[in-house]
């Protein structure tokens, strides 16, 4: 299938605008030109939306906000129940978009439209289960409880790298809690917005409800509008540590909401009682799997030095292994980086990798090839305290590999860098893994036992601690964070006690 038969049966090969509220508005900022990065060559191009076309949109939004907070939670969960829909309808075409433009593999990109298709699942049972809780009172005849409202416009900040679910994680339980969504994708995957947002119309004429799922594509300066306007109380914003710093910042200055999923590092703990063909799996998939662009890649290994030599042979035969290319071809493992610059900074890296130590045993350097492809990398590391190129994170397929003691110096090590999203331990010990998973253990946000650091679920909240910003989205209680609670009593009696026995006598 070509890019633009793709685009066709998405419905979005003639769009050119940067803007919706339901329908496409005409924009008038610079062209986002959209690339295939397996080619190097354009896919398409759009208008970007500025900060005017922002105002506009919002409008809009508020406008549909004064009907939709009013409108039952179940009534919402229909506008994501029929989104659901389309997205199973249309799911290998978008999928394949999303090799094309971001370059997963063609079963990353169908795993990624079933990840939005299952949190809208999520949603729709949610409509009817935004519980509040009910409490004694301490004065008679009294009842006391709590009670969940809409929050309002929630700005949505994605990353390429997942140009589709994380957007779903927040429109998706947003939309049913009642809010409306002002969406600002990123700049390198433009199309598989428009291409959501064009479902989304669908969806949202057929249930009155244009309004609550908005486009804006543009640049940086639209999302720091995001982050200082006053009447979008929620920001969630994936990216880099350094602009999710600024755009907590300045969302705080004006005491508003930020939901941060930024940096990950993550590591992964192989033990000598380790199943070692586990362990291979996880990390070679937790380094590989898109091209080692995900927010939960593998980073950093820790082997017990007894297991470090066995380890370490199966990881080279491993990566050696992994095919690299066109990521809709048949057997393909790994495609490209999403552009020329992400090809730089891996090329950057592994300059610094030399120069403090590290020796590179297997990949390491750029494929003679059109696109941005290069080979998976696995570095044997010195200690981390003596390798700071470890303490950040390079959005490419390099782990560093560092050999351990014990349980204790993994942990520590693991610990000691300043993100904290997600981390992993391979052992067959019931006490190790307890260890691991304890309030000594594990300082991440996410913590898995014999399964590596990516691919999380739906199901669970999703967010790190530390750098990584403290946010939580998808599952779990995660959708309180896009309501506001609001405690209640009612006196239904003839007297009126004050609380904490005040005695406050009138005549």
């Amino acid at each position: 299938m070509d890019k633009q038969s793709v685009l066709a049966k998405l419905g979005i090969d003639t769009v050119t605008e940067g803007a919706s509220h339901g329908s496409w508005l005409a924009t008038t900022g610079p062209q986002i030109v959209s690339e295939n990065p397996a080619t190097g060559r354009p896919l398409g191009a759009l208008a970007a939306a500025r900060r005017p076309d922002g105002q506009l949109v919002l409008a809009r939004a508020l406008e549909r906000f004064a009907e939709w907070r009013l409108r039952p939670a179940p009534r919402r969960a229909e506008l994501v129940r029929r989104l659901g829909e389309l997205l199973r309808r249309h799911q290998a075409a978008l999928g394949e978009l999303f090799s094309v433009e971001v370059g997963k593999i063609r079963s990353e990109g169908l795993a990624e439209v079933q990840e939005m298709i299952d949190i809208c699942d999520f949603a729709v049972g949610l409509g009817r289960q935004l519980y509040g809780l009910t409490m004694p009172s301490e004065r008679p005849r009294h009842r006391m409880f709590e009670q969940w409202h809409p929050l309002g416009p929630v700005g949505i900040i994605t990353a390429f790298n997942v140009p589709g679910a994380v957007w779903a994680w927040n429109a998706a339980i947003a939309a049913v809690c009642g809010d409306v969504c002002l969406w600002k994708p990123s700049p390198l995957a433009p199309l598989s917005a428009v291409a959501i947002q064009e479902l989304c119309h669908q969806a949202m004429h057929a249930e009155d409800a244009d309004g609550v799922f908005c486009l804006l594509v543009g640049d940086a300066d639209v999302g720091k509008w995001m982050a200082e306007e006053a009447r979008i109380p929620l920001v969630s914003f994936t990216g880099s540590i350094a602009v999710g710093r600024s755009v907590g910042t300045t969302v705080a200055a004006r005491l508003g909401r930020a939901i941060l999923e930024l940096g990950g590092n993550n590591a992964v703990t192989v033990l000598a009682d380790a199943p070692l063909d586990l362990a291979v799996r996880g990390i070679t998939f937790g380094a590989v799997g898109t091209t080692g662009q995900r927010c939960t890649s593998t980073r950093r290994v820790f082997a017990d030095r007894r297991v470090a030599g066995a380890l370490t042979e199966r990881l080279v035969r491993a990566f050696a292994s992994v095919r690299v290319g066109d990521p809709l071809e048949e057997g393909v493992l790994a495609g490209p980086l999403v552009s020329a610059r992400a090809v730089e900074r891996y090329e950057e890296t592994l300059a610094l990798v030399r120069q403090q130590g590290g020796e590179v045993l297997v990949g390491g350097q750029r494929l003679d090839r059109p696109g941005h492809f290069v080979a998976p990398t696995l570095v044997r590391a010195p200690r981390q305290a003596s390798f700071p190129i470890a303490w950040d994170e390079t959005f490419a397929p390099i782990v560093y590999l560092f050999e351990v003691e014990s349980l204790e110096q993994a942990l520590a090590d693991q610990n000691a860098v300043t993100q904290g999203l997600s981390s992993a331990i391979f052992t067959d010990s019931l006490r190790a893994a307890e260890r691991f998973l304890s309030a000594a253990g594990s300082d991440c946000g996410i913590a898995n036992v014999n399964l590596g650091t990516s691919g999380a679920e739906i199901g669970g909240a999703f967010g790190g601690e530390k750098d990584t910003g403290g946010g939580r989205e998808a599952g779990s209680d995660a959708w309180k964070a896009y309501m506001r609670r609001q405690t209640c009593t009612v006196n239904w009696g003839d007297e009126l006690p004050l609380a904490q026995g005040v005695d406050f006598p009138l005549d």
